[in-house]
């Protein structure tokens, strides 16, 4: 399935609903956690995040494609 862009607003409601909870925003960017979860999520707040962001921050989460998109 097509990865379908979106804000890093939209990015971080997204994690917020498969249970990463925002620890802080530094910047232009919001870092999210997960319990029982090795990786800081950085989530950069853009208007449009690129494909390749978007694709890095889909595989720290463990999530695929398809999942994120139905999100």
């Amino acid at each position: 399935m097509k990865l379908k862009l979106c804000s890093g607003k939209e990015a971080v409601k997204k994690l917020q609903k498969v249970g990463w909870k925002i620890v802080r925003q530094k910047g232009s960017h919001v870092m999210m956690v997960k319990d029982d979860y090795p990786y800081t999520l950085s989530i950069p707040q853009h208007k449009e995040l690129g494909i390749g962001i978007l694709r890095k921050i889909i595989k720290q989460a463990d999530l695929t494609v398809d999942e994120f998109n139905k999100l």
